[in-house]
C-alpha cells in the first residue's frame, strides 16, 4: 500500500499539483490521466522514488516492491536477451545454486552427524521455498513473456546491444513483468508495441496478481485494463471509479457541477460587493458593511480553469479520383532470399478507409511503399486509377522536411488558402503552441518533426492518403482531431496503426498481411477479430473477399460475413443461409452497458432527491423558498423521467443484440 498525503510538486515557478491525497491499495488497476504538462510522468517518478515531493508526504508499506517503466531512455548492454531477463531471478538462481551445493554435502556427510541434520533442514527449507516460488519454471516464464512481447526464439540468444530503442523498452518491460512487483508503474507502455503485442499485454495485465498504474494515450487499452481513473486537473488529484469511458462521462458531470458552484459563488460575491458599494458611505450601515467585507474576505474563491478548446479541423477536400483507386495483380516483393509478399491480388476503391494489420515484420510498411511507388515490386504490377494523386506519410517523414524553414512559414506555404489563425490552432492541437510555431524545423526532435509533418499533410491532402503509423507521438486530443478529419475526408485512405480505438472508429476494411499473403475483411477491427475467431473455431482460415488473396485461395462471396458454400448434390446452388442478427460493436456495447449501470445508480439518487425536496415543501419558510422548492421538484421529476426513458431504450437495444 502506498499513500500521498497533502502532497505538492513544482516545476520551477509552476505548480504541477498541490494538496494531493491518494491511497493506492493492493490490486487496484489505475489509469493516471490529464492534459500534457500537468505532471503525470513527474508524479510517476515521485511514486517510484526517483523524485522528491516539494511538500507533503509519501508513505509505503514496509517490504513493498515497486517497478517503474519510463517512456524512454533505457539502454541494456552486455548480455543476451534471455540472460538479461533471467537477472530478475538472481535471488532464486542463487537459491538454486545453494540447493545444489547442499545436495552435494548431504551425499558426503555422515547421516548421524549434527552437520548433516543442519544441512538437511536447510536443504528442505530452501527446496520448499524454491518450489513455492515456481523456481523450476524460470526458463518457461521468460520464454512466455518474451514471445508475448514479440521476440522470436532466434532473438533470445542475441545481445541486447543489437536492438533499437523501441525493442530495448520491450526488454525492460519484460523484466518488469517477470519480476512481478507489488506495484507496476508503466509510463506509456504501448508506445513501442504493435497491435498483436498490445493485445497480449492487455490479457497479461488483466491477470496480473498485484496493482498497477498506467499512463497511456490508447483509449481501448485503458478501457479494458483499468477499473479506476485518477486525473490531474486544476492542480488537484481527482479519483473516479470505473474505466476511461466512464471517467469521461463523470468528468463532464463534475465540470458542470463546478461551473454551477462557481456561478452561485459569483452571484453571492456580486451581491455582497453591491451591498458594500451601496452603503459604504452611510454611517448607520457601517457595522453591516464591515460584516459583509469580512464575509467577502472569508470566501475561498472557486477557480474554473480554461477548458482546452476543441479543434474541429477538416481536410480541404481534394478533386475526386476514379472509382477504382488502385489494383494489384500478382504482386510479389522480396529482399534477397526473404520473400515478403507472394503473388497477391487486391483492389482499393474510392472512399475506402483501409487498415493494414499484421505482426511486426509481416510487410505492412513494405506494402504501403509499393503503393506509393517508393519501392518497386519484384514481380507483378500495381495500377493506379484515373486521376489518383498520392500523399505518403512515412514513419520517418521528418527526414524530408527543410530543417532551415520555420514551422509556421513552412505550413503556410503548404496551405495558402487556410488562415494563419486556423493553422496556429491546428499546430496547437499537435502540441506546438506559443513561440514553438516560430522554431526552425531542424531544432525539433524526431517525434516533434513527425507530429509537424502529419499536421502539414492535413492542410493540403491528395485524394489517396497512405499513412504509416500516423498516431505515433500523438496524445488523445491530437488523435481525435486526426480521426475526425480523416472520417470526414472524401478521398481514400490506407493506414497502419497500433491504436485499436483509432482503427475501430476509422476503418471500413481491414487487410491482413500474413506469411506473404494479403487477405481482406470487410468492417472494422472488431469485425475482423470476430471473423478470425469464427475461422479458427471452424478449423480453416478462409478469405472473406475475392479481391484480396492468393489466386488459388480466391472464392466468390456474397457478403462480408459469407463463407464459401459447397454446391448441392444435384448441382443447384446452395440454399441461402438464414440472416443472422447483427451484433453490436463490442466497444459500443460496452459503452451502452456502462451507461445502463450509471443510470441504474443515478435514477434512485434523483428519486431520493425528489423525496427530500417534497419533505422540505411540507415545512413553510417563505413564499420564495416554496416556489424554489416547487420548481426544483418539477425539474427533478422531469430528469427522472428522461433518465428512465433512456435506460429503457438502452436495455431494449442490448436485449435485441
Amino acid at each position: 500500500m502506498l499513500s500521498l498525503q497533502n502532497a505538492g510538486k513544482r516545476f520551477g515557478p509552476r505548480i504541477l499539483f498541490t494538496d494531493a491525497n491518494w491511497l493506492i491499495r493492493n490490486n487496484e488497476k489505475t489509469a493516471l490521466v490529464g492534459a500534457n504538462g500537468t505532471g503525470k510522468s513527474t508524479l510517476m517518478k515521485v511514486l517510484a522514488g526517483l523524485e522528491q515531493l516539494d511538500y507533503g508526504t509519501l508513505q509505503q508499506t514496509r517490504g513493498m516492491s515497486i517497478g517503474y517503466l519510463p517512456q524512454e531512455g533505457l539502454r541494456l548492454t552486455g548480455r543476451s536477451i534471455f540472460d538479461e531477463c533471467l537477472t530478475v531471478f538472481d535471488e532464486l538462481r542463487s537459491m538454486e545454486g545453494e540447493i545444489e551445493r547442499l545436495a552435494g554435502q548431504l551425499a558426503e556427510l555422515d547421516h548421524a552427524s549434527p552437520e548433516y541434520e543442519a544441512a538437511a533442514e536447510r536443504y528442505s527449507m530452501l527446496q520448499e521455498r524454491f518450489h513455492a516460488l515456481d523456481g523450476y519454471a524460470l526458463d518457461a516464464q521468460v520464454g512466455a513473456v518474451l514471445t508475448g512481447l514479440g521476440f522470436s526464439k532466434h532473438d533470445w540468444s542475441r545481445q541486447t546491444d543489437e536492438f533499437s530503442g523501441g525493442w530495448q523498452m520491450r526488454i525492460a518491460l519484460a523484466k518488469l513483468l517477470l519480476a512481478r512487483p507489488n506495484l507496476l508503474l508503466l509510463d506509456e507502455p504501448t508506445n513501442h508495441l504493435d497491435l498483436e503485442t498490445r493485445n497480449w499485454l492487455e490479457d497479461y495485465l488483466k491477470g496480473y496478481p498485484f496493482g498497477y498504474i498506467l499512463i497511456s494515450h490508447d483509449r481501448y487499452f485503458l478501457d479494458v485494463t483499468i477499473d479506476r481513473t485518477v486525473e490531474i486537473w486544476n492542480k488537484r488529484l481527482t479519483i473516479f471509479q470505473g474505466n476511461y469511458t466512464k471517467y469521461l462521462s463523470q468528468k463532464d458531470e463534475r465540470r458542470a457541477q463546478l461551473l454551477a458552484a462557481w456561478r452561485n459563488q459569483r452571484d453571492q460575491i456580486e451581491h455582497l460587493e453591491s451591498f458594500i458599494n451601496r452603503f459604504r458611505a452611510q454611517a448607520t450601515k457601517a457595522k453591516q458593511v464591515q460584516s459583509r467585507i469580512k464575509e467577502l474576505e472569508k470566501i475561498e474563491r472557486i477557480e474554473v480553469p480554461e477548458e482546452e478548446p476543441v479543434i474541429h479541423f477538416q481536410f480541404p477536400q481534394p478533386p475526386p479520383s476514379g472509382r477504382m483507386v488502385v489494383e494489384a495483380d500478382g504482386l510479389s516483393k522480396s529482399y534477397g532470399p526473404k520473400q515478403v509478399l507472394s503473388n497477391v491480388r487486391f483492389s482499393i476503391e474510392r472512399g475506402d478507409r483501409v487498415a493494414l494489420v499484421g505482426v511486426n515484420g509481416a510487410g505492412k510498411s513494405t506494402l504501403i511503399k509499393l503503393l506509393t511507388g517508393v519501392e518497386q515490386p519484384t514481380s507483378g504490377s500495381i495500377r493506379p486509377g484515373h486521376n489518383v494523386v498520392t500523399e505518403y506519410f512515412a514513419q520517418d517523414q521528418y527526414k524530408v522536411l527543410d530543417p532551415e524553414s520555420r514551422m509556421l512559414d513552412d505550413i503556410s506555404r503548404a496551405a495558402l488558402k487556410v488562415p494563419e489563425s486556423e493553422l496556429r490552432s491546428l499546430l496547437g492541437c499537435f502540441l506546438f503552441s506559443g513561440d514553438d510555431v516560430f522554431k526552425q524545423l531542424g531544432v525539433l526532435s524526431g517525434g516533434e518533426r513527425n507530429r509537424y509533418a502529419l499536421a502539414r499533410i492535413l492542410v493540403s491532402p491528395s485524394n489517396f492518403l497512405l499513412l504509416d503509423e500516423p498516431t505515433n507521438h500523438l496524445d488523445m486530443r491530437a488523435k481525435d482531431v486526426l480521426l475526425d478529419a480523416i472520417a470526414a475526408f472524401s478521398g481514400t485512405v490506407v493506414f497502419v496503426s497500433h491504436d485499436r480505438y483509432f482503427i475501430d472508429r476509422l476503418a471500413t476494411r481491414v487487410l491482413e498481411v500474413d506469411n506473404g499473403s494479403v487477405i481482406a475483411y470487410e468492417g472494422n477491427y472488431e469485425d475482423y477479430l470476430r471473423r478470425k475467431e469464427a475461422q479458427a473455431a471452424a478449423g480453416a482460415a478462409l478469405p472473406t473477399s475475392p479481391s484480396v488473396c492468393h489466386p488459388e485461395r480466391a472464392e466468390r462471396v456474397e457478403g462480408p460475413a459469407s463463407q464459401p458454400q459447397p454446391a448441392s448434390s444435384n448441382g443447384s446452388a446452395p440454399a441461402e443461409p438464414a440472416q443472422r442478427p447483427r451484433r453490436l460493436n463490442p466497444i459500443k456495447q460496452k459503452q451502452m452497458e456502462d451507461r445502463c449501470a450509471f443510470l441504474e445508480e443515478e435514477i434512485p439518487r434523483v428519486e431520493a432527491s425528489i423525496a427530500h425536496t417534497e419533505q422540505q415543501l411540507a415545512v413553510f419558510i417563505s413564499a420564495a423558498e416554496t416556489q424554489r422548492l416547487t420548481d426544483l421538484a418539477a425539474s427533478l421529476r422531469e430528469q427522472a423521467a428522461t433518465l428512465t426513458t433512456e435506460w429503457e431504450d438502452l436495455m431494449l437495444q442490448l436485449e435485441s443484440a
